[in-house]
């Protein structure tokens, strides 16, 4: 995983004067147009700047935003139910649009960004064709085109050949769709020389240190809603931890399979069976699973319901488990003492509710505090929990990528990574 090339592999004389095509992940949540988060576009700074440094003849970006067919039916639909008129260019235009995107990364690199109309298509064609030397272009959103997540091979080829006909190097610096086989990450790679961004490098750094050689205590922390998205995840950090710590709904799961009452709190039936299984094998390697002891709850899901402590023991029918409880941040605390490599991924309560937010920012801050400790946290809401504890400075890495981080981790080939020239 490791023995990939990156664009500091490539000779300087194969950048300076070349046109290079970059894939990065400016996926970033938009409001009315608006940026709500850039810290996926700030990672991707030390690769744009490396290639900057090197004096390229131009620099194309592309990149997708949210799912715009997907995401426009659902809001087509929602407002037909509240009888409401929908249009769809000015949904398009708050949500989808990277004019917002181009325009801040202008302002993070001080030099101009153009956007192009599309990703594909004549216009764009010309628009590349007449870029002067060094400028910069960044496409339209890539999923605006129904051949870039397309199941036929044939039309993502079709749309990676374009996006090839553009450049002399791809690099691939998104690793937050390096699981995914679309055309602008895996199939493009197959038609120009392919090599890792920085981050994609620094990805594969630390997120192979987990899987092939921790420093050892190895204390893995999962959390989230449900058991079932993370069973394959679970079962290969078995083979490899130390110390297990669960949290979040899915710990409802595994304390029903143990025998206790979890009232009305989040549970997944069918998945008791399998949460029997994976106590068994943590048993029997003698591996310790830290569960809650002790929880936060309220009889509705709400960020402002009235709340109880329940310690040791069972939760009463009609309440529901909102986040650990004192006792089990404390626990959690202890079997976090003298790790010297921490692989987070999952909330540990329902934090996007500030009432319910103690335990997972609890444990954020004991993260942040362990000395000469390794601490990768694994994308997805754990990266909102530590910049909303203000710890994330204090992380040795922050994944960009919580689906790709977790498959990786599975043990599962990502299509974008595999797809890059090997050193």
């Amino acid at each position: 995983m490791l023995s990939k090339k990156s664009i500091k592999d490539v000779p300087e004389s194969e950048i300076q004067g070349k046109r290079v095509l970059v894939r990065v992940d400016f996926n970033v949540p938009m409001k009315d147009g608006v940026i709500q988060d850039d810290t996926r576009i700030t990672a991707a700074l030390p690769t744009l700047n490396y290639i900057l440094s090197k004096n390229p003849k131009t620099l194309i970006l592309m990149s997708h935003l949210g799912d715009p067919k997907k995401d426009t039916q659902k809001a087509k639909e929602k407002a037909e139910k509240a009888g409401k008129p929908f249009d769809e260019a000015a949904y398009l235009d708050g949500k989808h649009r990277l004019s917002p995107v181009a325009a801040h990364l202008s302002q993070l690199l001080n030099r101009p960004v153009q956007l192009a109309p599309a990703a594909l298509g004549e216009a764009t064609d010309n628009m590349v064709k007449n870029l002067k030397s060094g400028d910069i272009l960044m496409l339209e959103n890539t999923r605006f085109h129904k051949e870039e997540t397309s199941k036929d091979a044939a039309e993502r080829e079709s749309m990676a050949k374009e996006l090839a006909s553009y450049a002399d190097l791809f690099v691939n610096d998104a690793f937050g769709t390096a699981h995914r086989a679309h055309a602008s990450t895996e199939t493009v790679a197959h038609y120009l020389p392919a090599v890792a961004g920085l981050l994609m490098e620094k990805e594969m750094l630390y997120l192979g240190k987990v899987i092939e050689n921790p420093d050892r205590p190895f204390v893995a922390i999962i959390g989230g809603a449900k058991i079932s998205s993370k069973i394959a995840v679970l079962e290969q950090l078995l083979q490899k931890v130390d110390r297990l710590i669960v949290g979040g709904g899915m710990a409802y799961t595994f304390l029903k399979a143990k025998g206790l009452a979890i009232g009305d709190s989040l549970i997944e039936d069918d998945m008791i069976d399998k949460a029997r299984e994976i106590l068994q094998i943590a048993y029997e390697k003698h591996i310790y699973i830290y569960l809650p002891i002790d929880h936060i709850v309220t009889q509705d899901f709400g960020p402002e319901e009235e709340s109880r402590h329940v310690a040791r023991g069972n939760i009463e029918d009609g309440w529901m488990g909102m986040d650990i409880g004192p006792m089990t941040i404390q626990k959690f605390e202890g079997a976090l003492n003298g790790a010297k490599t921490v692989f987070w991924n999952g909330p540990l309560g329902v934090f996007e509710f500030e009432k319910f937010a103690k335990g997972t920012m609890a444990i954020a801050n004991a993260i942040a505090k362990l000395p000469d400790c390794t601490t990768i946290i694994g994308g997805g809401d754990s990266v909102s929990a530590v910049n909303k504890s203000g710890v994330a400075d204090k992380m040795t890495h922050i994944s960009t990528g919580g689906g790709a981080s977790l498959e990786l981790l599975e043990g599962k080939v990502l299509p974008g990574i595999a797809a890059l020239l090997d050193k």
